[in-house]
């Protein structure tokens, strides 16, 4: 007798399906950026070793955003 192993399906509603993470940014003094609020800047200052947050110069003022920059991207 042999058994043959069932194949398991996951339905996509399921709250036990792990959803993949997203690949973290990374910015770095003097990066060029774009954000949607605040438009173009440069990145003037970064908190932590673990990038927990920065501080981005939109040339009339300075604001510091943290993490997860969904809405910062690198030029």
């Amino acid at each position: 007798m042999t058994k043959s192993a069932a194949v398991r399906r996951h339905l996509p509603t399921s709250p036990f399906t792990a959803r993949p993470e997203a690949p973290r940014k990374h910015f770095a003094l003097g990066d060029r950026v774009t954000h949607d609020r605040y438009g173009l800047g440069r990145v003037v200052g970064v908190e932590g070793s673990d990038e927990s947050a920065v501080l981005v110069d939109f040339g009339s003022h300075q604001v510091r955003i943290t993490q997860p920059y969904t809405a910062m991207y690198k030029l």
